[in-house]
């Protein structure tokens, strides 16, 4: 009986298990299946959440804007956006650095919508071409376009002086034909006053044209004002279809872009901006860095303080620091005008960088070439995190710049405690020894003379008074092989 008691209670004692078991079961797979719920409507809601992101562009086109832009259009078609807004305030720029952010913008598989804002904003020259190779091409209201004309820094090379008159021409007179004359010069477009001048005029008016086409714009406006030099404020842009919107903010421009068919590398796309977030991407630090190194004016200092520390390094070799200096501002000027793209301008420096760094440790210096190896070092791997390489982290710059740092100045703690340390040599070296007489100093005139051992060598010796064998003694002065020596106190 008791037997099956305690069959019985087992068997309840599983049942009861069991059902709790169940129980913790179902809970368990019904807050499981909360959870599955809720993330997938998470995911749901956030791969449904639309975005565009907003770059600002509000100084001269050159290396940093166009590293810039590249790297937002990057970021853009990584994260899908539905658009990419360039707010666009720009007096121009390098012709180099337009085409390329125009490069990008045409084979972009995010819709480009460049904006020239806030009010009183501009698109000239380089911003222009920016503006006519976007898929939307948007001005708020006070702005301008326009000043497209090619020129060069420093004038237009080549160029020739203008032709003298013929005798014919000089010896009109006519008031009438001087006029007509003056008409017709004023009614041909410009062509250019010298051929290198014709070259890039006419390769500016077919490409402007070109893109002018692609998007369906007035391509007639678009040559005069490269030719020209003509501008338009915002309304009479929209007007000559010169640009598509006239928009009082980026809320205004995505509700009137809404539904528009724009011409992508792969085909028509019709945009979809409604309730579209934006977020806004700001130039970084390093942005920043290479804006203020590729600004015309610095460009053009660090352009001289190179040639000139190289001229005074070649005057007076040996020199070092204006060489040092020389070479880090040429490659850092060779840069600014995008002669050297942004790779190679950062290789060069890291390569220079470590160059010096290593030189340091065969040249005497005194740290110049280590100073100047780290600063290359540093500026070419902020240079050198561009879009086309993974980007190296700055624990990494700064710890290799650390380590190099601190064996440079290891090395120059150890030189200065080598310049303090005692000598190991000569007379100088002598005079801190101690010497010990070898024999009794026996008088010789109004001095005592004797013998002396010195780190095992035996000096003659000379003391003013009479001395011991076996005495310690100090040595005071060298005279040619001879010591004065006095007894140790």
């Amino acid at each position: 009986m008791s037997l099956y008691k305690q069959h019985g209670r087992t068997r309840g004692l599983a049942s009861g298990w069991l059902a709790l078991s169940s129980v913790m079961t179902v809970v368990v797979g019904v807050f499981m299946a909360l959870f599955v719920h809720n993330y997938q409507a998470m995911a749901s809601e956030s791969s449904e959440r639309r975005s565009g992101i907003v770059l600002s562009v509000n100084d001269a086109i050159g290396p940093a804007t166009m590293d810039y832009l590249v790297r937002g259009f990057e970021q853009a078609a990584a994260d899908n956006a539905a658009l990419v807004v360039i707010e666009l305030d720009t007096p121009g720029g390098l012709v180099d650095s337009m085409r390329l952010i125009n490069k990008r913008i045409l084979a972009s598989p995010v819709p480009v919508a460049t904006y020239v804002s806030p009010s009183g904003s501009r698109a000239a020259s380089a911003g222009t071409y920016i503006l006519y190779a976007s898929h939307i091409a948007a001005m708020a209201p006070a702005t301008h376009l326009g000043s497209a004309t090619p020129v060069q820094m420093g004038g237009m090379p080549g160029s020739d002086e203008p032709e003298p008159a013929s005798p014919s021409e000089e010896d009109v007179g006519d008031d009438a034909a001087e006029e007509a004359g003056k008409t017709e010069e004023s009614s041909s477009p410009r062509r250019g006053g010298s051929a290198m001048e014709r070259k890039m005029l006419e390769d500016s008016v077919a490409y402007i044209r070109e893109l002018a086409e692609r998007h369906g714009r007035n391509a007639d406006w678009a040559e005069e004002a490269v030719r020209e030099a003509v501008n338009l404020g915002s309304q009479e842009a929209l007007e000559k279809n010169v640009v598509d919107v006239v928009a009082r903010d980026i809320d205004d421009l995505l509700q009137q872009i809404h539904g528009r068919t724009v011409a992508m590398a792969g085909g028509e796309l019709t945009l979809d901006t409604a309730e579209l977030e934006m977020v806004r991407v700001d130039p970084n630090w390093r942005t920043q860095l290479l804006a203020v190194i590729t600004n015309p004016n610095i460009a053009y200092f660090l352009m001289l303080i190179g040639f000139y520390g190289i001229i005074f390094e070649l005057s007076n070799p040996g020199s070092i620091f204006p060489g040092v200096i020389g070479v880090i501002s040429l490659v850092l000027a060779l840069f600014a005008f995008q002669v050297l793209s942004v790779n190679y301008a950062g290789l060069v420096l890291i390569i220079l960088g470590l160059v010096f760094i290593i030189a340091e440790a065969f040249a005497p210096s005194f740290g110049i070439l280590g100073i100047g190896g780290i600063v290359a070092f540093v500026v070419g791997s902020v240079i050198l995190m561009d879009g086309s390489h993974q980007d190296i982290s700055l624990p990494t710059i700064g710890g290799v710049a650390a380590i190099a740092a601190g064996f440079m100045l290891w090395a120059l703690y150890r030189l200065v405690g080598l310049r303090r340390s005692p000598a190991a040599s000569g007379a100088e070296h002598l005079l801190r020894e101690r010497a010990l007489a070898l024999d009794d100093f026996v008088a010789g005139g109004d001095s005592y003379l004797g013998h002396v051992q010195v780190s095992g060598e035996r000096w003659n010796a000379r003391a003013g008074q009479p001395v011991k064998a076996g005495t310690w003694l100090t040595i005071r002065h060298l005279d040619g092989l001879t010591l004065e020596v006095s007894p140790e106190r």
